[in-house]
């Protein structure tokens, strides 16, 4: 077979240029579409914070006949209930995890932690019966065992 020296192509070393720039590319957009998706997943975590919150009143003046509040995420999202939607109500949204903690004197606090820090979140955030949503860096914040107040390090006061 007769070879023709006018053949059209890539050589290999332009290829591996391409390939180069595109793995150099790569290595730039990756780590900000991460900490895009972990910011996004927090911003998520607060707004569901804000439905949680909104939820806890209605079910106070509701079902809680002004005087309890619903002691799990998941009474939130009962059937009958139907303040916040399943995913919520089942404990994890968005790369999140919540929890309700209520005791029968009126007051509540619910929570929400990254599911894998660093990777689904870098704060952790809480709310109480004030309706102000606090933050935490890492994952340093907690309901205080039957009183409703929001303990750990560092925690600040967001919206």
């Amino acid at each position: 077979m007769k070879s023709n020296k006018n053949e059209k192509g890539f050589s290999l070393i332009e290829l591996l240029v391409v390939v180069i720039i595109i793995a150099i590319v790569a290595a730039i957009a990756i780590p900000n579409l991460l900490a895009s998706r972990r910011a996004a997943n927090e911003a998520s975590a607060i707004s569901s914070l804000r439905t949680v919150h909104s939820a806890q009143a209605t079910y106070q003046a509701t079902v809680g006949q002004n005087t309890n509040y619903a002691t799990t995420i998941g009474a939130l999202a009962a059937t009958g209930v139907d303040l916040i939607d399943d995913t919520l109500g089942a404990g994890s949204k968005s790369g999140y995890g919540f929890a309700v903690a209520s005791t029968a004197a009126q007051v509540y606090c619910a929570e929400a932690h990254p599911t894998t820090l660093g990777t689904t979140g870098d704060r952790s955030f809480a709310v109480a019966q004030q309706g102000v949503i606090f933050a935490a860096p890492n994952d340093t914040i907690d309901c205080a065992s039957g009183t409703g107040a929001i303990t750990g390090t560092s925690i600040a006061a967001i919206q």
